[in-house]
């Protein structure tokens, strides 16, 4: 099939890849899916971390935006993405892997407190860790909290998984001529301000040369091509 260009990466889905059709809660089936992606990466060697959203499930700036207070609406939020962990944690046991759920916020009766050297010694033993509850802090997305994760693990890539097949100049459900691009600097993100991601989490990877992949995770073989350093999606880098 051909070498690992990434070795070890940092993957980062939206809380919407757990989501029913109705946009709203967790799918058992739906977790399913995203573990059989997985899966196919750890059979090809790739060690593998996980962040997840909560957009399934909360918006911290919905609940601000309707008067709640902006820390208290973050923190919600965080914990709704322990929520996502711990379900697909259990699928991925299920399907095979063993997995670890690690959280910025403790809460050592589910989930063990997120450490560095642990974190990367779990991935050395082969297992996948689920690293949940953003950065720990509020007015930072689970986007910075991916960014700031893949930079700590020495992760090789951090890819960020969509249902949209790359950046484009233009929103491609609206304007049937945006144009996708294959490749952009840091910088070209941040002067553009795309969208995709927040400027912290494009400065934070710019700082310290963490490319980035935006891919389709519904694509065939999109995250296995994207490890295998084929074109894929969108690569953000220096």
């Amino acid at each position: 099939m051909g070498a690992l260009r990434y070795r070890r990466i940092l993957l980062k889905l939206g809380g919407e890849a757990l989501a029913p059709e109705t946009g709203y809660g967790i799918d058992p089936h739906e977790a399913d899916r995203v573990v059989h992606q997985i899966c196919r990466l750890r059979d090809l060697g790739v060690e593998v971390a996980v962040v997840i959203g909560a957009g399934n499930l909360w918006r911290g700036a919905d609940g601000s935006a309707h008067g709640m207070d902006r820390a208290t609406a973050d923190h919600m939020g965080m914990l709704a993405t322990v929520m996502n962990a711990l379900a697909l944690a259990d699928a991925m046991r299920r399907a095979g892997l063993d997995p670890r759920v690690m959280t910025a916020i403790a809460m050592t009766a589910v989930a063990e407190p997120y450490i560095r050297g642990r974190a990367i010694r779990h991935m050395e033993k082969g297992r996948t860790i689920l690293l949940a509850a953003g950065t720990g802090n509020p007015f930072f997305t689970t986007d910075t909290a991916a960014a700031l994760r893949a930079v700590e693990i020495n992760a090789d890539v951090l890819i960020k998984a969509t249902k949209v097949d790359g950046i484009y100049d233009k929103d491609p459900k609206r304007y049937p001529d945006a144009v996708r691009y294959e490749k952009l600097t840091y910088h070209d993100a941040l002067v553009e301000r795309i969208g995709v991601m927040d400027s912290t989490a494009f400065s934070l990877c710019m700082d310290n040369n963490m490319p980035i992949i935006v891919l389709d995770l519904w694509q065939p073989d999109s995250l296995v091509k994207a490890v295998l350093g084929q074109p894929v999606g969108t690569l953000v880098c220096g």
